[in-house]
């Protein structure tokens, strides 16, 4: 592919800027990029030429239908395709696609998860027009981004209320920069680059395992041989067919307007991933959808099956969704970026302090915005950030900060010329960053950036990004309430001063949520015991966040949702929490009563023949006899262990409430889950190859 087809095809599925520009009348297209860049209210005039350009550009493209693409609150994406033809009196049809048709649908919103807040009888929902996120053309239909609501007005979607945020955090933050003299910034952008961790597998291999089709990971599975001790996945030369994927799966995604930017090896075997550019947040979150979406379409096509769960396989890394975040002006300027004297730059240390504050105060309902079932299975081990929110700042930060709270001037940190010394001479000074990475901090703050690192990878970023978004604008709110108490006529010195106490008096509360080391050494859980943080053992224990009093009123205060939504919201974590535990109960008895036991048996026969046979020709055969034995045992064990989930399972389904249910689940089912794999796996490693059933972790992590 050369410059010119890559130019050509970046984007030409997208009813971006340019399109827009080319196709709309000048009138319209300056309203409605009013109404993108800066929040201005839609104009619904403008509904009728922008619905018949879509429909003329797409119809051009091969588009015979379109559809309304919405987030409802479960980890997919939802559609509604309708064709654009009209039949005529005379037999035939126009291409028809009216304003309302791009402004507003009907889907019915019944069978979707709404929490309580719809009965399944209220079928009534509706899909509005997104227009900050541009439509696109996929497999010959428009796809509208949309957001979903009730018949009442509730957030049915993800989408809703990370756009509330966008705008909560908008309106405080220029309150913020309006002490900084700052009277050109008109709008304040979460900005977001999502990094995605996937596996790949053979496909054939992956159709051979009932519990990756139905529960997107292995619930039984021995250790291979060779993992990931080596290192020598990460970062290493692509497989062939891993190679062929990811260059159809660019262009694929170039196609869609998606900037996919770094494809790599990740550290387990089998594991990958890829890294789109900074968007803004709502748009981070429709790419980061598509682009899962598309993986999984692209996969198939090369015979491989595309893995986002964040723990396929045991004893190997799982898999993350790193959110890097920051805030962006509408003139271009990164509120996260220092300036070239760090300490000197009050805006910048006000705005990482309100941070700071966010994270300390609002630690559970971070952690619960990234909890779930599966993501249980990867948080703190030694290959996830642990459950203990923290935030990373780096030497040279922290000193800064702690220099504030102590009223001295900074100690210099490092070279304090700037740059990396090789010691080659033949290699040029490279400059420094102002912190080093740390990959065991949640919250690490990485130059210009923030970088949220417990999401998981089959996760939508929408949950977590709008609780960052809100606790950070309650952040600027209080602030700026509180400097908007200044007199008039303060002079700058005295506004510098109250500035200051602002941040001193937030280094001074929070500065325990600050750590730069191991996180998952020993002597930070206890140092973070001793202070007061919390180290939830699981999900359950941070789900309930959603409903705190101080929870609901903050998101009230700022327009996100509403004390309903946010029962709404966590009814909805319990309930997913428990169908994929449920999922992964009835999915393992499949598995081990038609499966694994049948070819235990199986063998058992075939060992007790070939015993038979050796003691009529008097040849000793102990070995078999034993061999059998140990295997009985075993199989005996898991017999046993396969009723007790049966029984405990339907028992628990007969519980009534959500939260119950949950935690028998969690402390009666998982157990027994734990159970069941250590006999399984011990039967796997004494099995003949041809009896074991299932394909190996070996076969399917090596055999590309």
């Amino acid at each position: 592919m050369n410059d010119n087809d890559m130019y050509e095809l970046y984007g030409s599925m997208v009813f971006n800027d340019n399109v827009m520009r080319k196709h709309l009348p000048h009138g319209v297209y300056k309203s409605l990029k009013e109404t993108i860049e800066l929040g201005q209210p839609l104009d619904v005039q403008i509904a009728e030429p922008v619905a018949n350009a879509m429909k003329d550009w797409a119809t051009a493209k091969g588009a015979t239908h379109f559809t309304h693409w919405f987030q409802p609150l479960s980890e997919v994406t939802a559609e509604k395709h309708e064709a654009f033809i009209a039949p005529t009196a005379d037999g035939g049809i126009i291409l028809e696609f009216s304003g309302r048709e791009l402004t507003k649908g009907e889907p019915d919103a019944s069978a979707f998860p709404s929490g309580g807040l719809r009965a399944t009888f209220e079928a009534r929902g509706y899909t509005a027009w997104d227009c900050t996120s541009p439509a696109f053309i996929k497999d010959n239909t428009l796809y509208i981004p949309t957001i979903f609501c009730s018949y009442t007005g509730e957030a049915l979607d993800k989408k809703t209320p990370l756009l509330r945020s966008m705008q909560a955090i908008n309106k405080q933050a220029l309150r913020i920069l309006k002490y900084f003299g700052d009277t050109s910034t008109k709008k304040v952008t979460p900005s977001v680059g999502a990094e995605q961790e996937y596996f790949l597998v053979d496909r054939a291999l992956y159709e051979k395992r009932l519990d990756l089709l139905m529960c997107g990971r292995t619930l039984i599975g021995a250790k291979s041989p060779k993992g990931q001790i080596l290192n020598d996945h990460y970062y290493g030369r692509l497989r062939i067919r891993v190679s062929a994927f990811m260059k159809e799966l660019d262009e694929e995604l170039w196609k869609l307007g998606i900037p996919s930017k770094i494809k790599h090896n990740e550290a387990a075997p089998a594991q990958h991933e890829i890294v789109a550019v900074f968007t803004t947040a709502n748009i981070a979150c429709d790419h980061n959808n598509l682009m899962m979406e598309v993986m999984k379409k692209v996969a198939k096509k090369h015979d491989l099956a595309c893995l986002f769960h964040e723990k396929p396989f045991r004893g190997v890394n799982g898999s993350g969704k790193h959110n890097n975040w920051s805030l962006t002006t509408d003139t271009g300027k990164n509120l996260l970026a220092p300036g070239t004297m760090p300490h000197d730059n009050m805006q910048f240390i006000l705005i990482v302090c309100a941070i700071i504050k966010a994270i300390d105060e609002y630690a559970d309902l971070l952690r619960c915005s990234v909890s779930s079932a599966a993501n249980d299975e990867r948080l703190g081990t030694h290959e996830a950030p642990p459950n203990i929110m923290s935030v990373f700042l780096g030497e040279e930060l922290t000193e800064i900060l702690l220099a504030i709270e102590e009223e001295r001037a900074a100690k210099a940190i490092g070279n304090g010329s700037g740059t990396l010394k090789l010691g080659i001479t033949s290699l040029p000074a490279l400059p420094k960053d102002m912190t080093d990475r740390n990959r065991t901090s949640p919250f690490a703050f990485t130059g210009n950036k923030f970088e949220f690192r417990m999401c998981g990878s089959s996760a939508s970023i929408a949950h977590p990004l709008l609780v960052l978004n809100a606790i950070v604008a309650e952040q600027f709110r209080i602030i700026a309430d509180k400097l908007d108490k200044l007199p008039d006529n303060i002079s700058s010195e005295e506004k510098t001063q109250e500035i200051n106490n602002v941040i001193n008096e937030i280094i001074k509360n929070h500065k325990r949520v600050i750590f730069n080391g191991n996180n998952y050494s020993e002597e930070w859980y206890e140092t973070a015991k001793r202070l007061g943080l919390e180290n939830p053992g699981n999900s359950l224990d941070s789900f309930d966040a959603m409903i705190c009093p101080d929870v609901i009123e903050m998101f009230g205060r700022h327009g996100i949702m509403n004390k309903s939504e946010c029962y709404s919201q966590r009814e909805v974590i319990y309930d997913t929490y428990i169908k994929t535990l449920q999922i992964e109960a009835d999915t393992l008895q499949i598995i081990i009563n038609r499966q694994i036991l049948p070819s235990i048996l199986e063998y058992i026969s075939e060992l007790s023949a070939a015993a038979i046979n050796l003691a009529a020709l008097d040849i000793d055969n102990s070995l078999q006899k034993n061999l059998i034995k140990t295997i009985q045992t075993q199989a005996a064990k898991l017999k046993e262990l396969m009723v007790q989930l049966e029984e405990n399972a339907a028992k628990i389904e007969t519980v009534d409430k959500l939260q119950e249910r949950a935690r028998k689940y969690r402390h009666i089912i998982i157990p027994l889950f734990e159970n069941i794999r250590d006999i399984c796996d011990s039967l796997e490693t004494i099995m003949p190859e041809k009896k074991w059933v299932l394909p190996t972790y070996a076969d399917l992590m090596f055999r590309l």
